[in-house]
């Protein structure tokens, strides 16, 4: 299922090019035009529940922070259970940790080690709302199947086509992007 020219216009549109940040020389794409506007969130959100009606998922996880956003209103329109993938030393209860790499060293997420437990063959959908490098995409991947669910697609809202963090996440999990960004 993908978007019509229309629809995708109206979540290009909506998102905000900031030049120069967080350093001379990129073009940071801000989600949060889109988010406060109410049309371009509703056609994203509408589009993720039309695409994974259908995928019997019993879980969303989403990837500190952004993906949190998208994540918990996606479960909620799914139907599923919401699980959040932080950042080290955020979560409270036992965890599970995946280390990753970083342009200047390594950084780690985690996961609560029972958070799919009382579902049998847990299915879940990964979400974030940038894909570039995809080290985190990866970890969190990862993450999900080291504690006994499926994570069977990584969705982000924009993916950097020009890197290769999609073909990377590939070789663990199939990957969608709503939006590529060349």
């Amino acid at each position: 299922m993908s978007l019509s020219i229309s629809d995708k216009a109206i979540l290009i549109n909506a998102i905000r090019d900031i030049p120069d940040f967080p350093k001379p020389g990129i073009i940071f794409k801000d989600i949060t035009t889109l988010l406060s506007d109410g049309e371009a969130f509703g056609v994203l959100m509408q589009h993720l529940r039309d695409r994974y009606a259908t995928y019997d998922l019993t879980h969303v996880a989403g990837i500190d922070a952004r993906g949190f956003i998208f994540g918990a209103a996606l479960a909620q329109m799914l139907g599923v259970g919401f699980v959040p993938i932080r950042k080290k030393g955020k979560l409270p209860y036992t965890t599970v940790s995946e280390k990753y790499s970083l342009e200047y060293g390594v950084d780690e997420v985690e996961i609560h080690i029972d958070a799919f437990s009382g579902v049998e063959k847990p299915r879940v959908l990964l979400i974030d709302d940038l894909i570039a490098t995809g080290g985190t995409a990866y970890a969190a991947a990862n993450l999900i199947n080291k504690v006994g669910a499926e994570c069977i697609e990584a969705c982000f809202v924009m993916g950097l086509d020009f890197l290769s963090g999609q073909s990377k996440l590939r070789d663990l999990v199939e990957v969608y992007t709503v939006i590529g960004v060349d």
